[in-house]
């Protein structure tokens, strides 16, 4: 079922473009990071799919409805990236006063509280909280009346190391109930084993969609190998293979996906020469780099 489904979206500002032809859809269960730097875009995507800014010109729908419509705001759980709640209130009443607004039972507000480890802390004041604790008050109450769809923007902001695996871990609950997942960050490190596309933004352009692994093929960037030997055999290896001696021990190579295979059986056939062997393909952020650039060719 598609969940959420933007059609050749533009918003402009006078005669600012901000968001220009943009299109994207989500289905259930599926966990998209949306990619860009800061006046990329994002943020007004977001507000357009919670109608509060309205579409210049396409589409957006909702499971069918229109953003800001009661269906399209029952189906939505957001995280804005700044959260601000009532500090007179613990975090128990306030999570019990949105839960109320959504028509939810307070008892799911106080599972929600410990889901995000927030049981020793609720009834306290929300002044006393660290950043860290508010944005799990803010993550809890975006989680409210199990949302078909959840915008988070910058959801990890102050939250420890700890924390992020354990909200990525909910991230996966959530989609494997069938929640569609739209995730804005600036951490691309923690999305590349958490999310199932990746949506890079630019100038208010959409300039890739797809998987990692499809991301990668498309980018050609090259696929670094690192060879550990010994002091005695490194320059002997690193003139086999071509590569270049690192680290007193270490030969690193480049090569494409292609050629990856066939560089793996050459190392192998040098036997006891060869102590490990390190493959890493270009990560999150060089992709980002890659495809955020872009020339006038591409344009």
């Amino acid at each position: 079922m598609t969940v959420l489904q933007i059609e050749n979206v533009s918003k402009s500002f006078g005669p600012l473009e901000s968001v220009r032809s943009v299109s994207l859809r989500l289905g259930e269960g599926d966990r998209v990071a949306l990619l860009g730097h800061n006046g990329a875009g994002k943020t007004t995507l977001m507000r357009m799919i919670l109608g509060l800014t309205p579409v210049t010109s396409g589409q957006i729908s909702v499971l069918g409805s229109a953003p800001g419509s009661r269906p399209a705001r029952r189906a939505i759980g957001f995280l804005p990236e700044s959260v601000a709640f009532h500090g007179a209130l613990t975090g128990r009443e306030q999570l019990h006063h949105f839960a109320r607004l959504k028509s939810v039972k307070t008892s799911a507000a106080d599972e929600l509280l410990e889901r995000v480890g927030l049981t020793h802390a609720m009834n306290r004041k929300i002044r006393t909280y660290s950043k860290g604790m508010r944005q799990r008050v803010g993550l809890a109450q975006a989680l409210l009346g199990t949302p078909k769809l959840a915008l988070l923007d910058e959801p990890t902001s102050g939250l420890d190391p700890i924390s992020r695996h354990e909200f990525y871990d909910i991230v996966d609950d959530l989609a494997k109930a069938g929640t569609a997942v739209l995730l804005s960050s600036h951490a691309l490190t923690e999305l590349e084993t958490r999310t199932d596309r990746i949506a890079i933004m630019s100038k208010g352009e959409l300039l890739a969609n797809d998987s990692l692994a499809n991301l990668r093929r498309r980018a050609r960037l090259p696929i670094r190998v690192d060879v550990t030997a010994t002091p005695d055999t490194a320059d002997r290896i690193a003139d086999q293979l071509g590569g270049k001696r690192t680290n007193g021990c270490s030969v690193s190579l480049d090569c494409q996906q292609e050629d990856k295979l066939a560089l793996l059986e050459q190392i192998t056939g040098l036997g006891e020469l060869v102590k490990d062997i390190d493959v890493t393909p270009a990560s999150l952020e060089q992709l980002y780099r890659h495809y955020s650039v872009r020339t006038p060719e591409d344009k």
